[in-house]
């Protein structure tokens, strides 16, 4: 039997690129953002069309992510780009404010967008429902809900953090 080396082919299909690209737009932000966008530019019409620009904008960064992962076909993503466009120390950044600001705000709002909707469905979660009001803070049971998911997230990373690591040992 001939020697046979497998390795991971680091290639990505037609199929697989748009779904990641409709995967990081379509989040729990897109039933959020259009009451509000609908509010502001007031027809169904402009929101149409503040979604095609959008939607011309999410594609030309694709596109330009696409181009930058060819050049520099390297693990790492954004942290990569700008640790090869500018110097390590803006990757450095990038890489810490992805971890201490940008990935804790989207967690967040999508525990907030969780509680938000988890009210239309059982109406005791709601904001309106105030469990402890302590003069300068309200804390309502929204609030609870969307602590509670975070830290069910937390747990979930940290889970599969240990597996991964488990699995690579």
């Amino acid at each position: 039997m001939p020697d046979q080396t497998t390795a991971f082919k680091p290639t990505l299909g037609l199929f697989d690129s748009t779904m990641i690209v409709a995967g990081s737009m379509i989040g729990s932000g897109i039933f959020i953002v259009s009451a509000d966008i609908t509010r502001n530019v007031g027809s169904a019409g402009l929101l149409i069309a503040v979604w095609l620009i959008t939607g011309f904008m999410t594609l030309t960064a694709a596109l330009s992510y696409g181009e930058l992962s060819a050049m520099f076909p390297k693990a790492g993503g954004q942290y990569v780009y700008l640790k090869e466009a500018f110097n390590p120390l803006a990757g450095f950044l990038y890489g810490w404010s992805f971890f201490a600001v940008i990935q804790t705000a989207t967690i967040a709002a999508v525990g907030v967008a969780f509680s938000k909707f988890a009210a239309y469905i059982f109406p005791a979660l709601s904001e309106k429902n105030i469990i402890a009001d302590l003069g300068f803070v309200t804390i309502s049971a929204a609030q609870i809900v969307s602590i509670i998911l975070i830290i069910l997230f937390i747990f979930y990373i940290i889970i599969l953090f240990i597996i991964i690591i488990l699995i690579n040992i």
